[in-house]
């Protein structure tokens, strides 16, 4: 078993580019690789489906236990011949300065898993080997195995980064990237471009390939890699299936794809059968549904065209006042209001169960870590219980006193707390992603609520 953790000195230092490129080059030298990231992202893990063939996946240190992050790691790659992990943020980067909860170097030690550090070399020269000296002693137990220079302007210049590095650290310097605007990936208010949308093409995969054999010691890279594993530690997480209980409708296409690949595979081992469908698209709902599962995304950017669906968009209405229990998360959420209002005013009209609209702002609404207490009993909760989350959006919504608030969240960072959880007969929205590996009975209780309704 070979696995490699791909982290950074801070963001934007090229790791989503190098993960994907080291991806697509083992995977061209035939071997099997399993993506993974770490932290509550939905768009890097897109690229890493895309460029692997295998769903990628979310390891989080603060959404979910140390038990459920190995049971996630272990029952995924048990089947693969590499472990790709890409990091979040810089390398000790967590959800406050003072420890390890929510970053990399936490799921690093979880799992035992060595970590190369992508340093970006641009205006640096000797300093780069303080830096990778600071990194490796700030904490001894993340094993920084190896570094890779991204931006570096000439073959001289790699040589003194080498140089600098190999002077006073244990790393191994496995190469470098030179600046290449051709293989950056778009981003947008939240983030890269979503696969989805950005679909890279074939000629531009193979370009990343080319240039991590040429410039990565490929052969370094598998040395440093190997990992102490236990081939009977995975056969604790295989969890048999239950029988199909339920049918859901969960949304997906490019204005909804931001769900947690473990969201989706919870619900199928408890009984649940996903049938995807397009809201841009898709003129009607699946057959023979008992429930609809709408994710987050970027509804803003498709709102015309969502609009312009108007059978999906009534279908969706009279189902939900009739009584089918639906559940949607931050985008989802805009979907099932009136409207969707951009930044010039121009509204958009979405399904109308809520009555209100869903505003655009020009800067950041909500980012970070929360975590949920339920007030009432809903589709997906029993008053009381506990999941965990993360927001991340640039709209907002003034709901209504009429309407019911079922959840009680409060924010890790600082403890602000507020009232959300919408909820209209069997209908829950909210702008939390939540994560049911952090709360696996909430999982239960939806598949339970669509048994009974349907």
């Amino acid at each position: 078993m070979k696995a490699i953790i791909i982290a950074g000195t801070n963001s934007g230092v090229g790791k989503t580019t190098i993960t994907i490129g080291l991806t697509a080059l083992l995977k061209n030298k035939g071997l099997k690789v399993q993506p993974f990231k770490i932290g509550p992202d939905f768009i890097d893990t897109g690229y890493h489906t895309m460029i692997a063939g295998r769903p990628s996946r979310n390891l989080d240190g603060w959404m979910t236990s140390e038990d459920y992050v190995k049971e996630s790691f272990y029952k995924n790659s048990s089947d693969a011949d590499f472990a790709m992990i890409e990091g979040v943020m810089g390398l000790f980067d967590g959800l406050d300065g003072k420890g390890l909860e929510g970053s990399t170097a936490q799921i690093a030690k979880i799992l035992n898993i060595p970590v190369i550090l992508i340093v970006d070399a641009k205006a640096m020269a000797g300093s780069a080997g303080a830096v990778v000296y600071g990194f490796e002693n700030y904490d001894k137990d993340v094993r920084i195995a190896g570094v890779i220079f991204n931006n570096v302007g000439s073959e001289n210049h790699y040589r003194i980064l080498k140089e600098a590095v190999e002077h006073r650290c244990k790393a191994t310097v496995l190469g470098y990237l030179q600046k290449d605007s051709n293989i950056a990936i778009p981003s947008r208010h939240l983030g890269l471009v979503t696969a989805e949308d950005n679909l890279l093409s074939e000629k531009i995969i193979d370009k990343l390939s080319d240039i991590m054999e040429t410039s990565i010691n490929f052969d370094k890279i598998l040395d440093i890699s190997s990992i102490n594993s236990n081939l009977s530690i995975f056969n604790i997480y295989i969890k048999k299936k239950e029988e199909k209980s339920i049918t859901l409708a969960v949304a997906y296409d490019k204005a909804f794809n931001f769900y947690y690949q473990d969201n989706l595979d919870i619900l199928t081992e408890y009984g649940a059968e996903l049938k995807f469908f397009s809201p841009l698209s898709d003129k009607s709902l699946p057959d023979d549904i008992d429930g609809i599962y709408i994710g987050g995304g970027y509804p803003e950017i498709y709102a015309k065209e969502l609009e312009a669906n108007a059978s999906l968009r009534g279908q969706i209405k009279k189902l939900a006042e009739d009584g089918m229990f639906v559940y949607a998360e931050c985008g989802g959420l805009m979907y099932l209001t009136e409207g969707i209002i951009d930044l010039e005013g121009h509204r958009n009209e979405m399904v109308c169960i809520f009555p209100v609209n869903a505003r655009m702002l020009s800067r950041r609404k909500s980012l970070g870590y929360v975590s949920i207490e339920a007030i009432d009993d809903t589709i997906l909760t029993q008053r009381g219980s506990k999941i965990r989350g993360h927001e991340f959006h640039y709209s907002e919504i003034d709901m209504p006193d009429a309407i019911k608030r079922s959840y009680r969240v409060t924010k890790a960072s600082n403890g602000h707390e507020w009232l959300e959880g919408y909820c209209y007969k069997n209908v829950l929205a909210s702008y939390v992603h939540i994560h049911f590996g952090s709360n696996i009975k909430w999982a239960k209780k939806f598949i339970k609520k669509g048994m009974v309704t349907a």
